[in-house]
């Protein structure tokens, strides 16, 4: 994970922007992670711990209609929290993420495992997707704070 997180920050250098980290399932760790590097406030700017649906309205200004009508664990719901987290920063990209890390709290449409990712870069479109882990709890969260960080690299503009 050190040298993903490494090569997420050149890549930010380099580029002279930042970054934030909009968290629901990862509770915090991509946030730690990008943190754990020194001289990292150069690149990362701030972290929304969102678990709960209240948090995700409040800190972030998601819809409760969205919430009500997709989940928490939605596509409309991790772009409204990438979006929210892009206007309440000074980032110049973000990334969102709520899933179901489990063990419990699996539906049939929903299993556990189940992750959505949003970037939202400043003057671009959006983009967003859904992935599927495997393992327990911590590997389910791990797979998602590497594929969060990696998405930077690849929708931060070139």
């Amino acid at each position: 994970m050190k040298n993903l997180v490494e090569r997420v920050a050149q890549h930010l250098l380099e580029k002279g922007v930042s970054m934030a980290a909009a968290e629901s399932c990862t509770g915090g760790w991509v946030s730690q992670a990008a943190t754990a590097i020194p001289g990292s406030s150069r690149w990362f700017d701030c972290g929304f711990v969102t678990y709960s649906n209240h948090a995700k309205q409040q800190m972030l200004g998601v819809p409760a209609e969205l919430i009500d009508t997709y989940g928490a664990v939605s596509e409309p719901v991790v772009v409204a929290m990438a979006e929210g987290a892009l206007q309440r920063s000074l980032a110049d990209i973000t990334v969102s993420i709520s899933g179901v890390a489990g063990p419990d709290g699996g539906t049939e449409r929903k299993p556990v495992g189940t992750v959505w990712f949003a970037w939202a870069v400043r003057g671009s479109p959006t983009v967003s997707c859904l992935s599927y882990f495997s393992g327990d709890r911590e590997e389910v969260r791990r797979q998602a704070v590497e594929q969060a960080l990696e998405g930077i690299m690849a929708y931060l503009p070139h």
